[in-house]
């Protein structure tokens, strides 16, 4: 016998949200952070990088190299949708916000993917609400888009989000596809064309952005989601045993692309046994994946009877895999914090199942700790802002010149404009939760979705001047620069991929590798490797000239030195 929903929801509590509200709202979240910068380092600008390479012709489109160097990730499309968008943009669109475009458009079709992913899954029967007795309980439709609404802004509200949403790199393009699959598997019992379409160009595009292995476990999670589900098995065998032939091919495709392309690596490593690195990775789970993770755990306590006495169901078992094999990547790769992305479309999924089980005593707490942190964050970028324009208060502005030094603030109306707006309009939406409104199960997640939403506008207009100044290579590069002028030419060795993308974009010079034939006159060279490694400095040929670095104190430290003549030499 099949166990009780928790969700008890009259119809009246699921009241959509706007539709103006809502585009207006992640219109203001995708784009800040896209405009009005420099590329950043480090990932950000070693992927723009590739991208200028293959726009200009200077490598192949299949294995794209940097100064002869592979890309760490094993990704095409990202690079190449960056290199179309340089050889389509026109003259008047700087090249570096041209290679963006797409990016934009990635951002913004997670978005969408996100909500109707959510949208199907809580239309799944055993999603439903309890049924009254006498009626009046939420229609389904109109329940599966107030959770949708709802989850959309959980996603949002994810700290983790903000950063690497907005950079030009293949976790980027890994999140939107990895979203676009989670939107077809969840729609495949309801549409039948689109659901397809959108799961070959997700898997096949995660998989051409450097997850093939990852594409692959969704592809057979989805799968093994698509069996257990016995009431579609029983309510139309055809189309399921259809659907199923499709996964299948799904799962085959996706290892067939990915062998042809020779796209398999492995990197797998156990964290250290050590209280520092399970110490660390817990800190990034937990800041990472806030509001949603103990909404998540909400979620899975009070749906707790479907998910354990019976066969789960699409909108409990389709989220947890996709988390599970996101949390595991996350534990054994590198890059944790780029594969913990991944998992927050699901997550998002599983907090908008906890917004129709919450009491009012939750929501309240909810309101009250979301208002309190975000007004303070925002008065705390405010009040940083104004003393790097004039000084006062005091302490402000000198930590910014102790952390920032030789950065000359600058005041530009049009992002103040946007910042005061977005601090207004943050007033306005306080002053409507807190008012007496009818309930509506996505109004918990309204404070904490704008909280973030405004404290990252404003860090993308008030602040964008210093966060371009502490976190672009051009300052380093200017002072590399102005240092071998007027040679022109520079010899490198040890320098990373980002730090040589950024010497090719920012500056004039012409760089090539060091060896004993080169014909430069001026080598730059990573500090610590000279210090480690001395002896791989010709004194007689080079002499040390200056140590140089990011104006940001021990940041990016690099040895300058000088080509010695020739009777010098001698």
């Amino acid at each position: 016998m099949n166990q009780p929903s928790p969700a008890i929801v009259a119809q009246g509590a699921v009241r959509r949200l706007p539709h103006l509200a809502l585009w207006l709202f992640a219109l203001a979240y995708v784009l800040p952070g896209f405009i009005g910068r420099a590329p950043w380092r480090s990932a950000d600008i070693t992927a723009y990088g590739y991208m200028v390479e293959l726009a200009g012709g200077q490598t192949g489109w299949l294995s794209p190299t940097l100064f002869g160097q592979p890309p760490d990730v094993d990704a095409l499309l990202p690079y190449w949708l960056g290199a179309w968008a340089l050889q389509l943009a026109p003259s008047w669109v700087s090249v570096d916000f041209a290679a963006r475009i797409p990016f934009i458009g990635l951002l913004a079709l997670t978005l969408l993917s996100v909500w109707h992913g959510i949208y199907y899954l809580a239309r799944s029967p055993q999603a439903q609400p309890v049924a009254f007795a006498f009626g009046g309980e939420a229609r389904p439709k109109d329940y599966a888009r107030a959770l949708a609404d709802g989850g959309l802004l959980a996603f949002i509200a994810c700290l983790g989000l903000a950063q690497l949403s907005h950079e030009t790199t293949p976790a980027l393009a890994q999140l939107c596809f990895t979203a676009l699959s989670f939107y077809a598997f969840a729609a495949l019992p309801y549409q039948r064309w689109t659901p397809g379409l959108s799961a070959i160009i997700g898997l096949a595009g995660l998989t051409l952005s450097g997850a093939p292995s990852m594409a692959l476990l969704l592809a057979l999670g989805a799968l093994g989601a698509h069996v257990l589900d016995r009431t579609r098995a029983h309510e139309d065998p055809g189309h399921f045993r259809r659907d199923l032939k499709r996964l299948l091919a799904l799962a085959v495709g996706v290892a067939l692309l990915a062998s042809a392309l020779d796209l398999w690596r492995w990197r797998i490593g156990v964290p250290a046994p050590t209280w520092d690195a399970w110490h660390a990775l817990g800190s990034l789970l937990l800041w990472f994946t806030w509001p949603a993770w103990p909404l998540v755990l909400w979620t899975l306590w009070r749906w707790r009877r479907q998910l354990f006495r019976q066969r789960p169901s699409r909108h409990l078992s389709l989220p947890l895999w996709y988390t599970a094999i996101t949390l595991g990547a996350t534990i054994l790769t590198p890059a944790g914090d780029r594969a913990l992305l991944l998992a927050l479309p699901a997550l998002a999924t599983l907090a908008a199942f906890a917004l129709p089980t919450l009491g009012r005593s939750v929501a309240a707490l909810i309101d009250w700790f979301t208002l309190l942190f975000f007004t303070g964050c925002a008065l705390v970028i405010w009040v940083v802002w104004i003393a790097m324009q004039t000084g006062l208060p005091p302490q402000p502005a000198a930590n910014v010149a102790r952390l920032l030094p030789g950065f000359e603030p600058r005041f530009v109306i049009l992002p103040f404009v946007f910042a005061a707006l977005a601090t207004l309009a943050w007033g306005w939406l306080v002053k409507w939760r807190i008012g007496r409104h009818r309930a509506a199960l996505w109004k918990s997640m309204v404070l904490p979705a704008g909280g973030a939403a405004l404290c990252w506008l404003l860090l993308t207009t008030l602040w964008m001047p210093a966060l371009d100044f502490a976190r672009s290579y051009a300052p380093l590069v200017r002072r590399i620069e102005a240092t071998v002028q007027p040679s022109g030419c520079l010899a490198h060795f040890g320098l990373s991929r980002g730090q040589l993308a950024a010497l090719k974009l920012h500056s004039r010079l012409h760089l090539e590798p060091v060896n004993d034939s080169a014909r430069c006159d001026w080598l730059v060279i990573d500090r610590d490797i000279v210090n480690q490694t001395p002896e791989i400095i010709n004194p007689a040929q080079w002499q040390r000239h200056s140590e140089l670095g990011h104006p940001r104190p021990g940041e990016e430290d690099l040895a300058i030195y000088r080509r010695l003549p020739v009777t010098a030499a001698r």
